[in-house]
């Protein structure tokens, strides 16, 4: 009996993670239901539940703004999530530990593409290196269990996660979201289509649904100490302008303006996904991936029909 607690069940990962990994006893409280910011608290939870697998998605995550504007919040809560999460699973005896960073961690100043031994090479972005420190971190102290006491505490690095169930909020959201609700009230209010910055910075995109199938094949076959980069190819790569030209499409809106005097933060942070290749074709697993335009249709979509209950 395998008993898998996925923290942050019901966010944007979460939600396609318990879709994907329906066949296994998963635990799936809330925060209100368990707080991981409460050590003993934790702790207690994983020996009553017998958990045997933790999955780790739980954040305080945001778009440039807010990395910009709360930089202690996001800092201390990411700090003490991920310490919490990863000593008391080393404590109760937790079989494995999959912990969620972001290719945003990243050196700032970096050869292309970034690689997984790339991480701590230098400084972060300005914009978002409270954020990204606190990140790191949850390497360092998974690196340091394992090597320490054997504890196979794994990390994994997406690129920027795009999907239903996403936070909406139109300053604290990522690009993609922040960008959906704008566009929608947009639409709602017969005004333009404004989108923050130049619109020319370059973003790799992932749908959640197809990231949850990644994070499966993680939990099956991968238990090295370095981290692993889950992104479809590099080439893959698309501009936030592209992004908004296909949200202003759903909603068929014409007049779209990008506000040029707002910051547009880290130009590009191109990753590898050479080592996730290697993984794939060695467990001969093949990779369905939802393009560009797929996403966005069925996130517009998702958002529309919930919007009522939707995080905003």
């Amino acid at each position: 009996m395998t008993n898998i607690l996925i923290t942050g069940s019901s966010g944007l990962v979460g939600s396609a993670v318990v879709k994907e990994f329906q066949e296994f006893i998963l635990f799936t409280p809330r925060s209100n239901e368990l707080n991981i910011m409460d050590y003993d608290i934790l702790l207690k939870y994983l020996l009553e539940n017998k958990i045997n697998i933790v999955i780790h998605l739980a954040a305080n995550v945001g778009g440039l703004f807010k990395n910009m504007s709360k930089k202690v919040n996001m800092f201390e809560d990411n700090l003490i999530m991920n310490f919490n999460i990863l000593k008391a699973s080393h404590e109760a005896k937790v079989q494995k530990v999959i912990s969620c960073l972001s290719t945003c961690i990243f050196p700032d100043n970096i050869k292309y593409p970034i690689s997984e031994n790339d991480l701590h090479l230098g400084p972060p972005h300005f914009s978002n290196d409270a954020y990204a420190y606190a990140k790191r971190m949850a390497d360092v102290q998974s690196r340091a269990y394992r090597e320490q006491f054997g504890d196979n505490f794994v990390t994994i690095i997406p690129t920027n996660i795009y999907g239903p169930y996403d936070n909406y909020h139109l300053e604290d959201a990522h690009v993609i979201p922040a960008l959906i609700h704008k566009c929608f009230l947009a639409k709602k209010n017969n005004e333009p289509f404004i989108v923050k910055g130049s619109g020319k910075p370059l973003r790799q995109f992932i749908y959640s649904e197809d990231l949850a199938k990644l994070i499966k094949c993680v939990y099956l076959y991968y238990d090295e100490a370095i981290p692993i980069i889950l992104s479809v190819s590099e080439k893959e790569e698309v501009s936030i302008g592209h992004i908004a030209k296909l949200i202003a499409k759903e909603f068929q809106i014409e007049n779209l303006i990008f506000d040029t005097s707002a910051p547009d933060g880290q130009y590009k942070k191109t990753a590898s996904n050479n080592k996730l290749l290697e993984l794939l074709k060695e467990k001969n697993i093949e990779m369905n991936w939802t393009t560009m335009e797929e996403g966005i249709h069925k996130s517009v979509k998702w958002f529309i029909e919930n919007y009522d209950k939707a995080r905003k």
